[in-house]
Order: structure tokens, then sequence, then C-alpha cells
């Protein structure tokens, strides 16, 4: 952050997650940017920490921007297979056991161009209008259970559904389901892509060797 400003950047756009929200207070209810944070893990922690930083931070002429990731799915330059979605349905495309825990707690997810599409409107607007704001990225509508992910990777290969078993968890301290309404009515964001679209392009990327190895351990961040 301090290069930064000494380097002069104007509009400065911090890459966070979902995940500062922890467990929703209401498990029937949704979380949105004006929610308490309760990280639950030293990542999310961090990214808390940060953004507390950044956004109390006056200095002129720089425009802090916050948008809280939604879990990312689909391909990219180094797709990542560590990732629910993705690894999900990479393990049932090859036939392997899958076994899910606590199949109800809630999770939004977002494509992976969609993620990048938010970065580049928020570099575009105005600074009125972005400055020391937050913006949960992603779409309200693709909110999801484990078990409904599972539902949609089935949908696409239906013989696979001997190989799914689920353990069952009564606590998850994490669980929360994003409302992601203040992005589209500020800055225009509409997502181009849904789950059930990324799982189709998944199993075709895997089929026709256009990711050869997904196991590569390039494809993951945590061994």
């Amino acid at each position: 952050l301090g290069k930064a400003l000494e380097s002069g950047v104007k509009r400065f756009i911090f890459a966070s997650t979902c995940s500062n929200y922890g467990r929703m207070p209401d498990p029937n209810g949704f979380v949105d940017e004006q929610s308490e944070l309760r990280p639950v893990s030293l990542y999310a922690e961090l990214k808390v920490g940060f953004e507390k930083t950044l956004l109390e931070l006056e200095y002129p002429g720089f425009t802090p921007v916050v948008l809280r990731f939604a879990t990312a799915y689909g391909l990219s330059a180094r797709p990542r297979f560590d990732l629910t979605v993705n690894e999900f349905t990479r393990d049932l495309y090859l036939n392997r056991k899958l076994e899910i825990y606590g199949e109800q707690f809630w999770r939004p997810y977002c494509y992976t161009y969609d993620l990048a599409l938010a970065c580049l409107l928020a570099l575009k607007a105005d600074s009125g209008i972005v400055a020391g704001e937050a913006f949960n990225v992603g779409s309200t509508n693709q909110n999801f259970r484990k078990k409904d992910l599972v539902r949609m990777i089935l949908n696409e290969l239906p013989d696979r559904e001997n190989l799914v078993s689920f353990v069952s968890r009564d606590e998850d301290p994490r669980d929360y389901r994003v409302n992601c309404d203040k992005i589209q009515t500020t800055l225009g964001f509409e997502p181009t892509f849904n789950v059930s679209k990324g799982i189709s392009e998944i199993i075709m990327a895997i089929k026709t060797g256009l990711v050869s190895n997904p196991d590569n351990p390039r494809y993951r961040n945590v061994e």
C-alpha cells in the first residue's frame, strides 16, 4: 500500500473475500456489505484487517475500493481445482468417489471472467461512486449449498450418482448466503455465467484435453 501511494496510484482495487462474513447470524437470511465481518481463518482475518486499513485511509487523490469476491469457479490461465465447483466436477467426471461434508451450508459463487469484469468496472467507475466502498462480487441468485452443486453436476453426469456420499455436519464456521445487489445497482455489474454453465465448461475442458492433467499441483494453492 505504501509503495502504491509513493508511486502515485490513483485507484486501488483490493481483492477481498466473502469469507470475511464467516457464519451468518440468521440461517434463513442474507449478509450484505453492512453486515458484521466475522472471519474464522487467518486468511480472512488478514483480509478484514487490510480492508479496515485501506478504507480508513485518507490520502488526497487516492481512491480505494474493496471487492469481496464470491468463491471462484471456471476456467482461467491457471484453473483452480482446489475450489469447490471445479474440484467436485473433476472428481465425478473422472469417476472418483466424492465424500461431501456439511452439504447444507451456503456459499456464493462467481465465474472467473465475471470476477475480472467486476475489477474493470471498479477501475472505470467515477471515483465519487466507489471511493471507500466495499462491494460483494457475485450474484444474489448464485448462492448454493454443496448438495446443490452435486445436483447440478449429476444433471451433466447422471451415471455418477453412486459415487457421491454425504457426511453429516451440524456446525460449519463458514455459512454465508450473500446479497450482491449493491454492485449491480451501483456499477451495472451483470454476471455472464452461472454455475451450471461453469460445470459444463469444466467437463468440456477435461474431456477435450484443454486441461490435460487436472491433478497437476499447479492447479491448486493448497497441498
